[in-house]
């Protein structure tokens, strides 16, 4: 085995680890994701304006509970893409708890912003207030969850 310098290991050792910050910042939910929750999202805010008040609860469970299935296997932040799996380590353990606390980041712009719409006599503020929130989701949720990762140290 060759004799290294300690700086020349010390910068390997800096190298491998800004390639191991690269990876785990590449790391997030897929693009399909989040437009799929924009989607519920309206269909939501639709119903919660229109439906009568069973559907409504009917229809938060089915999302929940759909939210529940796909976020059991999307939730830990490695499948962003199909060619590419990362230890839990490098995708961050606190991954999973960022999108939940964005989730509810998202429940209270939707209920603030539909109070604000109907103040204003804004027609349907529940899906006016979704369809704002769903565009935030569909083409911000990626860079947003980048953010609030780094942010969390996740």
């Amino acid at each position: 085995m060759e004799n290294v310098a300690p700086d020349q290991a010390r910068a390997a050792l800096e190298a491998a680890e800004r390639a191991r910050r690269q990876v785990a910042d590449e790391v997030g939910l897929p693009r399909a994701y989040w437009w799929g929750m924009a989607a519920g999202w309206i269909v939501l805010g639709v119903i919660g304006d229109l439906g009568p008040e069973w559907l409504v609860s009917v229809a938060t469970l089915v999302f929940g509970a759909g939210h529940a299935f796909v976020a059991s296997r999307l939730l830990d932040g490695r499948r962003r893409t199909g060619g590419v799996r990362v230890s839990a380590d490098v995708a961050g353990r606190r991954t999973p708890l960022v999108v939940i606390v964005m989730l509810f980041g998202f429940v209270c712009v939707t209920i603030g912003s539909a109070f604000a719409l109907n103040a204003d006599g804004a027609r349907h503020p529940g899906i006016w207030a979704a369809v704002i929130v769903a565009a935030i989701i569909g083409f911000g949720g990626p860079e947003l969850l980048r953010v609030l990762r780094r942010w969390a140290r996740a």
